[in-house]
Protein backbone atom coordinates (compact mmCIF):
# COMPACT_ATOMS: atom_id res chain seq x y z
CA UNK A 1 0.00 0.00 0.00
CA UNK A 2 1.75 3.15 -1.07
CA UNK A 3 1.67 6.03 2.01
CA UNK A 4 0.15 9.46 1.49
CA UNK A 5 3.22 12.04 1.34
CA UNK A 6 3.29 16.02 1.04
CA UNK A 7 4.86 18.56 -1.00
CA UNK A 8 7.64 20.10 1.02
CA UNK A 9 7.08 23.33 2.62
CA UNK A 10 8.58 25.95 4.63
CA UNK A 11 8.27 23.93 7.82
CA UNK A 12 10.46 20.88 5.99
CA UNK A 13 13.32 23.11 5.22
CA UNK A 14 13.08 25.66 8.11
CA UNK A 15 16.07 27.33 9.06
CA UNK A 16 17.84 27.21 6.28
CA UNK A 17 19.60 30.28 5.34
CA UNK A 18 18.34 30.99 2.26
CA UNK A 19 14.95 31.47 3.64
CA UNK A 20 16.52 33.25 6.97
CA UNK A 21 16.44 36.78 5.72
CA UNK A 22 12.23 36.83 5.59
CA UNK A 23 12.16 35.77 9.10
CA UNK A 24 11.40 37.34 11.92
CA UNK A 25 11.35 37.26 16.30
CA UNK A 26 10.88 33.53 17.14
CA UNK A 27 11.17 32.27 13.40
CA UNK A 28 14.64 33.77 13.58
CA UNK A 29 15.45 32.37 16.94
CA UNK A 30 14.76 29.07 15.30
CA UNK A 31 17.15 29.59 12.46
CA UNK A 32 19.98 30.50 14.26
CA UNK A 33 19.40 27.80 17.09
CA UNK A 34 19.33 25.12 13.91
CA UNK A 35 22.16 27.08 12.44
CA UNK A 36 24.43 26.41 15.77
CA UNK A 37 22.92 22.67 16.37
CA UNK A 38 24.59 21.77 12.96
CA UNK A 39 28.37 24.18 13.78
CA UNK A 40 29.19 25.98 16.78
CA UNK A 41 29.43 29.49 15.70
CA UNK A 42 30.43 32.83 16.36
CA UNK A 43 28.23 35.93 15.99
CA UNK A 44 30.02 37.30 12.94
CA UNK A 45 29.54 33.28 11.40
CA UNK A 46 26.00 33.61 11.55
CA UNK A 47 25.76 37.48 10.73
CA UNK A 48 27.61 36.52 7.52
CA UNK A 49 25.99 33.42 7.03
CA UNK A 50 22.39 34.95 7.59
CA UNK A 51 22.81 38.28 5.52
CA UNK A 52 21.14 40.15 8.41
CA UNK A 53 22.85 43.01 10.41
CA UNK A 54 25.11 42.30 13.24
CA UNK A 55 22.65 43.71 15.63
CA UNK A 56 19.99 41.86 15.10
CA UNK A 57 21.70 38.80 15.48
CA UNK A 58 23.70 39.82 18.35
CA UNK A 59 20.27 40.68 20.22
CA UNK A 60 18.89 37.02 19.29
CA UNK A 61 21.50 35.47 20.12
CA UNK A 62 21.95 37.09 23.44
CA UNK A 63 18.22 36.31 24.02
CA UNK A 64 18.68 32.81 23.50
CA UNK A 65 21.95 32.77 25.57
CA UNK A 66 19.55 34.32 28.29
CA UNK A 67 17.30 31.60 28.18
CA UNK A 68 20.04 28.95 27.94
CA UNK A 69 19.23 27.91 24.76
CA UNK A 70 22.81 28.69 23.99
CA UNK A 71 25.89 28.79 25.62
CA UNK A 72 29.18 30.86 24.80
CA UNK A 73 32.94 28.93 24.97
CA UNK A 74 34.88 32.26 26.16
CA UNK A 75 37.81 31.25 25.01
CA UNK A 76 36.94 30.92 20.83
CA UNK A 77 33.71 32.94 21.61
CA UNK A 78 31.69 30.45 19.34
CA UNK A 79 28.11 29.38 20.72
CA UNK A 80 26.72 25.71 20.76
CA UNK A 81 23.54 24.36 22.29
CA UNK A 82 22.39 25.31 25.83
CA UNK A 83 21.44 23.03 28.20
CA UNK A 84 17.90 24.02 28.44
CA UNK A 85 17.26 23.10 24.68
CA UNK A 86 19.39 19.76 25.59
CA UNK A 87 16.61 19.36 28.41
CA UNK A 88 13.56 19.50 25.99
CA UNK A 89 15.70 17.66 23.29
CA UNK A 90 15.93 14.76 25.46
CA UNK A 91 12.40 14.70 26.72
CA UNK A 92 11.61 14.00 23.06
CA UNK A 93 13.58 11.00 23.03
CA UNK A 94 12.70 10.06 25.89
CA UNK A 95 9.04 9.95 25.49
CA UNK A 96 9.64 8.54 21.67
CA UNK A 97 7.30 5.40 21.16
CA UNK A 98 9.90 4.58 17.78
CA UNK A 99 13.07 4.42 20.49
CA UNK A 100 10.68 2.61 23.30
CA UNK A 101 9.82 -0.05 20.36
CA UNK A 102 13.61 -0.34 18.67
CA UNK A 103 15.10 -0.81 22.13
CA UNK A 104 13.06 -3.94 22.81
CA UNK A 105 13.53 -5.09 19.56
CA UNK A 106 17.54 -4.44 19.49
CA UNK A 107 17.99 -5.93 22.94
CA UNK A 108 16.71 -9.21 21.75
CA UNK A 109 18.15 -9.54 18.26
CA UNK A 110 21.16 -11.66 17.86
CA UNK A 111 23.26 -9.08 15.66
CA UNK A 112 27.22 -10.12 14.49
CA UNK A 113 29.86 -8.60 16.27
CA UNK A 114 31.15 -5.08 15.32
CA UNK A 115 27.82 -3.90 14.90
CA UNK A 116 26.30 -0.50 15.69
CA UNK A 117 22.47 -0.25 16.20
CA UNK A 118 20.76 2.84 15.29
CA UNK A 119 17.20 4.38 15.45
CA UNK A 120 17.37 7.14 13.46
CA UNK A 121 14.38 10.09 12.35
CA UNK A 122 14.70 12.89 9.60
CA UNK A 123 14.13 16.52 10.98
CA UNK A 124 14.28 18.99 8.22
CA UNK A 125 16.87 18.01 5.76
CA UNK A 126 18.88 15.70 8.36
CA UNK A 127 19.69 12.35 9.33
CA UNK A 128 19.29 12.47 13.33
CA UNK A 129 20.54 9.62 15.33
CA UNK A 130 17.92 9.25 18.72
CA UNK A 131 19.55 6.10 20.16
CA UNK A 132 22.43 3.68 19.78
CA UNK A 133 22.83 0.37 20.55
CA UNK A 134 25.93 -1.61 20.61
CA UNK A 135 27.73 -3.84 22.71
CA UNK A 136 31.63 -3.55 24.28
CA UNK A 137 33.73 -3.60 20.92
CA UNK A 138 31.28 -2.51 18.65
CA UNK A 139 32.12 1.50 19.16
CA UNK A 140 32.55 3.14 15.97
CA UNK A 141 33.31 7.24 15.63
CA UNK A 142 30.30 9.16 14.44
CA UNK A 143 27.89 6.63 15.06
CA UNK A 144 26.93 8.03 18.41
CA UNK A 145 23.49 9.31 19.41
CA UNK A 146 23.33 12.83 18.16
CA UNK A 147 25.16 12.47 15.25
CA UNK A 148 23.05 13.99 12.03
CA UNK A 149 24.33 14.21 8.48
CA UNK A 150 22.73 15.18 5.46
CA UNK A 151 20.25 13.07 3.38
CA UNK A 152 22.36 12.45 0.60
CA UNK A 153 24.69 10.63 3.10
CA UNK A 154 25.21 7.19 4.59
CA UNK A 155 22.32 4.60 4.15
CA UNK A 156 20.04 6.32 6.72
CA UNK A 157 20.15 9.60 4.98
CA UNK A 158 19.40 7.89 1.45
CA UNK A 159 16.40 5.53 3.32
CA UNK A 160 15.05 8.73 5.05
CA UNK A 161 15.15 10.73 1.29
CA UNK A 162 13.63 7.79 -0.58
CA UNK A 163 10.66 8.00 1.90
CA UNK A 164 9.60 11.23 1.06
CA UNK A 165 7.87 12.09 -1.82
CA UNK A 166 9.41 13.31 -5.60
CA UNK A 167 8.66 16.83 -4.47
CA UNK A 168 10.93 16.66 -1.32
CA UNK A 169 13.15 15.03 -3.10
CA UNK A 170 13.83 17.34 -5.97
CA UNK A 171 13.64 20.24 -3.46
CA UNK A 172 16.51 18.71 -1.78
CA UNK A 173 18.65 18.31 -5.20
CA UNK A 174 18.52 22.14 -5.63
CA UNK A 175 20.40 22.47 -2.69
CA UNK A 176 24.31 22.19 -2.22
CA UNK A 177 25.65 18.94 -1.32
CA UNK A 178 28.94 18.55 0.41
CA UNK A 179 31.00 15.62 0.03
CA UNK A 180 32.78 14.02 3.42
CA UNK A 181 35.02 11.19 1.27
CA UNK A 182 35.88 10.57 -2.62
CA UNK A 183 33.16 8.07 -2.13
CA UNK A 184 30.40 10.40 -1.10
CA UNK A 185 27.75 10.44 -4.11
CA UNK A 186 26.77 14.29 -4.62
CA UNK A 187 25.26 14.02 -8.40
CA UNK A 188 21.44 14.92 -8.58
CA UNK A 189 21.09 12.24 -11.27
CA UNK A 190 22.92 9.76 -9.18
CA UNK A 191 20.83 10.50 -6.46
CA UNK A 192 18.01 9.82 -8.22
CA UNK A 193 19.14 6.67 -9.11
CA UNK A 194 19.90 6.01 -5.14
CA UNK A 195 16.20 7.22 -4.38
CA UNK A 196 14.86 4.38 -7.21
CA UNK A 197 16.87 1.76 -6.22
CA UNK A 198 16.37 2.34 -2.30
CA UNK A 199 12.35 2.04 -3.06
CA UNK A 200 12.87 -1.21 -5.37
CA UNK A 201 14.65 -3.12 -2.64
CA UNK A 202 13.34 -1.79 0.65
CA UNK A 203 16.79 -0.94 1.53
CA UNK A 204 20.04 0.90 1.69
CA UNK A 205 24.15 0.03 1.45
CA UNK A 206 26.42 2.58 1.25
CA UNK A 207 30.31 2.14 1.54
CA UNK A 208 32.82 4.34 2.56
CA UNK A 209 30.58 7.99 1.67
CA UNK A 210 31.39 9.24 5.16
CA UNK A 211 34.35 7.51 6.60
CA UNK A 212 36.72 5.85 4.37
CA UNK A 213 36.62 2.62 6.42
CA UNK A 214 33.16 2.40 7.67
CA UNK A 215 29.93 1.29 5.74
CA UNK A 216 26.21 1.12 6.58
CA UNK A 217 23.11 -0.66 6.12
CA UNK A 218 19.43 0.92 6.36
CA UNK A 219 15.89 -0.05 6.13
CA UNK A 220 12.79 2.22 7.02
CA UNK A 221 10.60 1.51 9.85
CA UNK A 222 6.82 2.17 9.72
CA UNK A 223 3.48 2.61 11.79
CA UNK A 224 0.33 2.18 12.21
CA UNK A 225 -0.59 3.84 9.11
CA UNK A 226 2.05 2.58 6.46
CA UNK A 227 3.95 5.90 6.86
CA UNK A 228 8.00 5.86 7.27
CA UNK A 229 8.44 7.26 10.70
CA UNK A 230 12.36 6.37 10.54
CA UNK A 231 14.97 4.22 9.82
CA UNK A 232 16.67 1.31 11.34
CA UNK A 233 20.61 1.41 10.31
CA UNK A 234 23.42 -1.17 11.02
CA UNK A 235 27.02 0.24 11.18
CA UNK A 236 30.38 -1.36 10.50
CA UNK A 237 33.17 -1.74 9.19
CA UNK A 238 33.78 -1.17 5.26
CA UNK A 239 35.20 -5.03 5.19
CA UNK A 240 32.56 -6.31 6.55
CA UNK A 241 29.83 -4.68 3.99
CA UNK A 242 32.37 -5.03 1.25
CA UNK A 243 32.02 -9.50 1.32
CA UNK A 244 28.74 -10.80 -0.46
CA UNK A 245 28.32 -13.37 2.35
CA UNK A 246 28.32 -10.89 5.19
CA UNK A 247 26.16 -7.89 3.58
CA UNK A 248 23.54 -10.63 2.60
CA UNK A 249 23.55 -11.53 6.49
CA UNK A 250 23.46 -7.88 7.71
CA UNK A 251 20.72 -6.90 5.42
CA UNK A 252 18.86 -9.97 6.85
CA UNK A 253 18.93 -9.28 10.07
CA UNK A 254 18.25 -5.50 9.58
CA UNK A 255 14.78 -5.87 7.66
CA UNK A 256 13.97 -8.96 10.53
CA UNK A 257 14.37 -6.41 13.27
CA UNK A 258 12.88 -3.24 11.36
CA UNK A 259 9.91 -5.30 10.65
CA UNK A 260 9.68 -5.87 14.54
CA UNK A 261 10.05 -2.51 15.16
CA UNK A 262 7.54 -1.66 12.59
CA UNK A 263 5.12 -4.50 13.66
CA UNK A 264 5.14 -2.78 17.53
CA UNK A 265 4.54 0.15 16.06
CA UNK A 266 0.50 -1.10 14.77
CA UNK A 267 2.47 -1.86 11.54
CA UNK A 268 1.25 -5.06 9.26
CA UNK A 269 2.86 -6.97 6.68
CA UNK A 270 -0.52 -6.92 4.49
CA UNK A 271 0.76 -3.01 4.34
CA UNK A 272 3.89 -3.46 2.11
CA UNK A 273 6.68 -1.50 2.19
CA UNK A 274 6.36 1.11 -0.11
CA UNK A 275 8.09 4.27 0.04
CA UNK A 276 7.96 7.80 -1.39
CA UNK A 277 6.41 8.06 -5.33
Amino acid sequence: MARQTKEPELDDVEGEVDAVAKLHGFDRAVAILEFVARQPSRIADITRSFGLPWATIHRTVAQLERAQFLKRDPESNRYSVGSRLWLIGSTYVADNRLVKSAQGVLEASDRREGVVAQVVERIGLQSVVLHVHDRPGDTIAKANYGFHFDLHLASKGHVLLAAESDGFVEEYLTRERVAMTDETVTEPEALRAIVRKVRAQGYAITIGDVQPFVASAAAPIFDGSGRAVGCLCFVTRRAVLKDPQSADEIVEQLLRAASAVSMDLGWKPAMGVALGG
